[in-house]
């Protein structure tokens, strides 16, 4: 008899990635401190942006997509997260456009069918030299495609 592998949770779009929430995590009443939950998004979004050869590793001028800033975010907290363990944070893109994109994101349960938390956040890709708004590169902008929410 084998064992089968678990079934990866669908969704409709974007991905899932899991996240853990551990015991230091929670505030003074037992919560998800509202400060973690966008740590976890990033972190998430590292691990994602990770897996296509999008990292930083101390150098901006060879950064390249991963020379970027935040311009905007938003979150909205919808069901408290109370205890440590196995999470997920799903991930996709609104927006992809030529030096900026819009990125939604929710916090939710291990299978995405709980919603914790949802936002979104605006990033715009800098020049290195400049620090200027720059253009994403052409395999940036593949796997980004990839990640688009169609229109409802």
């Amino acid at each position: 008899m084998t064992a089968e592998a678990p079934t990866a949770p669908v969704v409709s779009h974007g991905r899932l990635i899991p996240v853990t929430v551990h015991f230091d995590d929670l505030d003074a009443l037992g919560l998800l401190h509202n400060a973690r939950y966008p740590l976890m998004v990033e972190r998430a979004w590292t691990e994602l942006w990770n897996e296509h050869g999008v990292r930083f590793d101390g150098d901006w001028a060879a950064a390249g997509d991963a020379c970027n800033a935040v311009r905007e975010l938003t979150i909205g907290y919808e069901a408290p997260v109370t205890r440590p363990g196995t999470y997920a944070v799903h991930l996709w893109l609104e927006r992809l456009g030529t030096t900026g994109l819009t990125y939604g994101f929710r916090f939710c349960s291990a299978d995405g069918s709980e919603t914790y938390a949802r936002g979104t956040r605006v990033l715009v890709r800098l020049d290195s030299a400049t620090l200027r708004p720059a253009p994403w590169s052409d395999a940036f902008r593949a796997v980004g495609e990839e990640l688009l929410r169609a229109a409802d």
